[in-house]
């Protein structure tokens, strides 16, 4: 199971020193420093150290380590493309999510990052900025065809193009529904705010769960803003002002999102959702084993249900807490470093990667969405009338990516804490203040981040 950006936050330290040493060093390059990458890389069982007679090494760098599937898929990427043409030859070294982004952050002030890199969607204006990347070649046709979300950008130019997509949703129980006299939600028409709090009340008052909805506090880092900020932006609020990039005050600390931190506290000081203490054990098995009603969970989870419910399994749609359903979007992609000395070999990599077979067969063996519509016929798992096919269309319908600012690294941070301390009792207002005076502050550090 591959649970993308959860472990975004490892390495946010170093990133942000990394943007401040490129902002205070003169421009955009790539930025100065010692070092070499943290964690030894583990190489996948096909990487080569020398390429063979007349082709050039090109090395690519992924966090995919741990993850059979995807490292399958890409071996077979990288075989078939080096079979393709007889200039290069990409060798791939595979890292540990929990350690990848440390290892991008030395490499790049050390001068050794690889020439090919995937990087998670919300780090790419970060990466971009602070010099790490160059603009990407895509031809315009390509990227087109692909969900919006999976295509990194950073000042107006294209930086990292992902080949998948995930989404979250509110899994239930049909049976569930029917027997509490709740309406079946659909993309068309979700559950407003009050109905899924009458659906709350519903499964509390059954008394047949420990807990109505689990919204997955046992998970850290990256979740919280990839979970839970859509419930804000829902409210009215959000992260950030998405018109100047340049403040977060009356967005994440305005009435609306007052009105989402009353909300979310009160989830768990009434007991309808377990809070921070809860377990990765409770998390990962509570929705299978029939102690929570719902749970807001993602694709990765959904084959585990799917097997334990079949045909009784939804995966419903966000609600409408009034300012239109959200959920969450931007998962790794595939860049060029600013300093691979074969940039083209880049380009060419990362492109032939992009066709709607390739992108169909990590879908499948990722159990992550196909980034283009035209690769979800090619897929079994969500095609149309597929028990995943319904995630494409939520992606489609209900994703906004986080904010696209080198800021982000900071923000989630503070989020994530406002977030806790808000579902452990903390004042609202005080805890959204706080968090959104070290967002300004961080900004002002950073000359705005370039807006």
């Amino acid at each position: 199971m591959h649970r993308p950006k959860l472990e975004l936050r490892i390495g946010a330290v170093l990133a942000t020193i990394a943007v401040l040493v490129a902002a205070c060093g003169g421009g955009q390059g790539t930025p100065a420093g010692s070092g070499s990458p943290s964690g030894a890389p583990e190489a996948s069982a096909s990487a080569a150290t020398q390429a063979p007679a007349g082709k050039t090494t090109v090395t690519a760098w992924t966090h995919s380590a741990g993850n059979p599937n995807e490292m399958t898929e890409i071996t077979a990427w990288i075989s078939a493309f080096n079979d393709s043409q007889q200039q290069w030859e990409v060798v791939v070294e595979a890292f540990p999510q929990g350690s990848y982004n440390d290892a991008v952050v030395a490499g790049a002030l050390s001068g050794s990052l690889p020439c090919i890199l995937d990087v998670d969607g919300p780090i790419v204006p970060n990466w971009a900025y602070a010099g790490y990347l160059k603009p990407l070649d895509v031809p315009q046709a390509t990227l087109d065809a692909f969900l919006p979300s999976t295509t990194g950008k950073w000042d107006g130019k294209v930086y990292a193009q992902g080949q998948f997509e995930a989404a979250v949703a509110v899994f239930a129980r049909k049976s569930d529904l029917d027997s509490l006299g709740i309406r079946v939600p659909t993309i068309d028409k979700p559950w407003t705010g009050q109905e899924f709090q009458a659906a709350l009340d519903a499964y509390k008052g059954s008394g047949k769960f420990e807990y109505a909805f689990d919204p997955g506090m046992a998970w850290t880092g990256e979740w919280y803003p990839y979970g839970y900020s859509p419930f804000l932006q829902s409210f009215g609020g959000d992260l950030i002002d998405r018109s100047t990039y340049l403040t977060a005050e009356k967005f994440l600390n305005g009435p609306e999102a007052v009105a989402w931190g009353e909300w979310w506290q009160k989830l768990f000081a009434d007991g309808y959702a377990p809070g921070t203490s809860q377990s990765a054990a409770d998390r990962e098995s509570g929705f299978v084993d029939g102690k929570v009603g719902l749970q807001w969970n993602g694709i990765w989870a959904a084959g585990g249900a799917l097997e334990k419910f079949g045909d009784d399994l939804l995966f419903l749609p966000a609600p409408d807490f009034g300012k239109g359903p959200t959920i969450g979007a931007g998962s790794w992609e595939w860049a060029v470093s600013s300093s691979c000395p074969t940039p083209n070999a880049g380009d060419a990599f990362v492109n032939f990667g992009l066709t709607p077979e390739r992108v169909a067969a990590m879908a499948d063996a990722q159990t992550n969405i196909p980034g283009r519509a035209d690769a979800r016929a090619l897929t079994e798992k969500f095609k149309d009338g597929a028990p995943l096919a319904v995630f494409y269309e939520l992606s489609k319908a209900q994703a906004l990516i986080r904010p696209p600012t080198p800021a982000y690294l900071t923000i989630a941070k503070l989020f994530e804490k406002a977030a806790a301390d808000i579902a452990n009792g903390s004042d609202v207002q005080k805890s959204l203040d706080t968090a959104a005076d070290e967002i300004a502050a961080d900004i002002e550090r950073n000359g705005g981040y370039g807006f």
